[in-house]
């Protein structure tokens, strides 16, 4: 189970109980480098803990897999986004 993966279980949030990336493995959310996030992001997009998983990412400055439905990248682009005052979307 991920959440195994992600960190022990008397750890986890409950919003990584209820998460859908629970029900998959960690393959999706933690490809190699340059292989595709698309089949994690399509899970995430379907769940509705997204939203507390990407504060739980940027909050704790995970760097590595798709987390809230945002690739390292993306996460990156957002940390600058919101230090600059910006929204983070473009």
């Amino acid at each position: 189970m991920l959440i195994e993966f992600i960190g022990p279980a008397e750890h986890a949030s409950g919003w990584r109980e209820r998460a859908l990336c629970a029900q998959t493995g960690p393959d999706f959310f933690f490809p190699v480098p340059g292989g595709s996030t698309r089949e994690a992001k399509q899970v995430c997009r379907a769940c509705e803990e997204r939203v507390e998983c990407l504060e739980y990412a940027l909050e704790n400055d995970e760097r590595f897999g798709v987390w809230g439905g945002l690739s390292e990248k993306e996460r990156r682009r957002l940390r600058k986004a919101r230090r600059s005052g910006g929204s983070g979307t473009s």
